[in-house]
């Protein structure tokens, strides 16, 4: 399955990724969909697409481009610089409201952790990267 521009996955690495981001962000996809002119399949679906691409991108040293909150062997929690939830809309075709609702997911998560986000973090993009990739376990 095509998964971005230039990137390819098998259809049950996606489907595994929608699994793992639904246990993951749980009610978090909820009460974003709800408020998001969203459904909550579709807000699963860009959330896997970020988490396989962020995946790709943490190969390439995702972590030097931002700030680390917290790191576990489950999760990295990152407020990033640069553009990459502009980057993942672009390379996804994802539609301003969808691309909103996942940055908006990853966002509530980082500040259930950290706390409110201090004025120079507004501008950075949050990002969990789920390092353990089995929902089945």
């Amino acid at each position: 399955m095509k998964l971005a521009q230039n990137q390819e996955v098998e259809f049950d690495e996606f489907s595994r990724a929608c699994d793992l981001v639904e246990e993951y962000f749980a009610d978090t996809i909820d009460d974003v969909a709800l408020h998001a002119p969203v459904s909550r399949r579709q807000l699963i679906a860009v959330l896997a697409r970020a988490q396989l691409s962020g995946r790709q991108l943490a190969i390439d040293g995702l972590t030097e481009d931002g700030e680390v909150v917290y790191q576990s062997n489950d999760e990295t929690l990152l407020w990033l610089d640069g553009e990459f939830w502009t980057d993942m809309r672009g390379q996804h075709h994802l539609a301003p409201d969808e691309g909103r609702a996942a940055r908006e997911v990853h966002r509530r998560l980082i500040e259930a952790l950290d706390g409110d986000v201090p004025y120079y973090n507004r501008e950075r993009d949050p990002f969990v990267l789920i390092e353990r990739f089995d929902p089945y376990e």
